[in-house]
């Protein structure tokens, strides 16, 4: 039975004006929250950007100066240092943290005796506060009295002075911050492993196919979109890490273990050059978003092919 066409169109009219008509209400009720969440983030972050063009103190906001502070950041030492540093201590950290949790939760997803306890225990480094674990760490390998120079000295042996030369001590940093972060990785890779099919490593080895065979073309493969996601996160983790530098070495010696965000609080606080120290920190900003920017969009290639 065929709709007369003005009843059609009645209807038509009607579907219309319902579309043009828009509740407004959820809006309203998202503003209170909205203004909140613009008010705690947009407000600071526009303050501290105004703050990083003036040549102010704690005290005063100083003189404006525009991108004096930036372009001095190009011929400044302790910024170029600081900057090495940064990049090498996320990269080791991403990749030293992503082999340790890799091998352990491959490890962890066999079935062995008491693997529920050791999987509690190897998520340790990741669950105390980092005060906790960092200052442990720096009373075990601290120069004269820490627990790893009294054991050697019961041996024989002479201390190891890893706090104390610029190398041993950005070796020491890197060290802490995999020891820290292995856990998130191991975890997370644990729960992907658990997600794919035996079936594919029974036809797998029905082939004839080896471990590292199964690992490149059946593991692997159901891994890569998780890391990049991880190795994103924790790039941008390592790199805005202030506590493990800072506790362990207080950024030294000699400046040799100061990332950016320890350059920042140097400035700010200890020189009192709000200006200089906010440079840093946008600086270090615009990094890590570029970063970011570059592995989501490698991410997407990833998952087109």
């Amino acid at each position: 039975m065929s709709v007369p066409t003005t009843e059609l169109e009645a209807g038509m009219r009607v579907c219309a004006r319902r579309r043009r008509h828009v509740e407004w209400l959820p809006y309203w009720l998202v503003v209170p929250s909205l203004s909140l969440i613009l008010l705690i983030n947009l407000y600071p972050f526009a303050t501290g950007f105004l703050y990083s063009l003036r040549n102010g103190t704690m005290l005063q906001q100083g003189n404006f100066v525009g991108w004096t502070n930036y372009l001095a950041l190009l011929t400044d030492s302790a910024f170029l240092h600081s900057l090495f540093f940064s990049a090498l201590f996320a990269v080791c950290a991403v990749f030293g943290s992503y082999a340790v949790g890799l091998a352990l939760a491959l490890l962890l997803n066999k079935e062995f005796p008491a693997r529920g306890f050791f999987r509690v225990c190897l998520l340790v480094p990741w669950i105390i506060p980092s005060i906790v674990s960092v200052i442990s760490w720096r009373w075990m390998i601290n120069d004269q009295t820490g627990m790893l120079n009294l054991i050697l000295r019961q041996f024989g042996a002479g201390p190891i002075y890893l706090l104390s030369t610029e190398k041993q001590a950005m070796f020491s940093v890197i060290i802490v911050k995999i020891w820290r972060s292995f856990p998130f990785m191991m975890l997370s890779l644990l729960a992907a492993l658990q997600t794919i099919d035996l079936t594919l490593y029974e036809a797998c080895q029905i082939d004839g196919a080896g471990r590292w065979q199964s690992f490149r073309y059946i593991t692997f493969p159901h891994l890569r979109d998780l890391s990049i996601v991880l190795w994103i996160l924790m790039t941008i983790w390592s790199v805005n890490d202030f506590e493990t530098p800072y506790l362990l070495t207080g950024g030294g010696p000699s400046n040799a273990t100061e990332n950016l965000i320890v350059l920042a609080y140097r400035l700010t606080f200890r020189r009192n050059d709000v200006g200089s120290g906010t440079a840093v920190a946008f600086v270090t900003l615009i990094i890590l978003m570029a970063l970011a920017l570059l592995l989501l969009r490698r991410q997407s290639v990833a998952q087109e092919d």
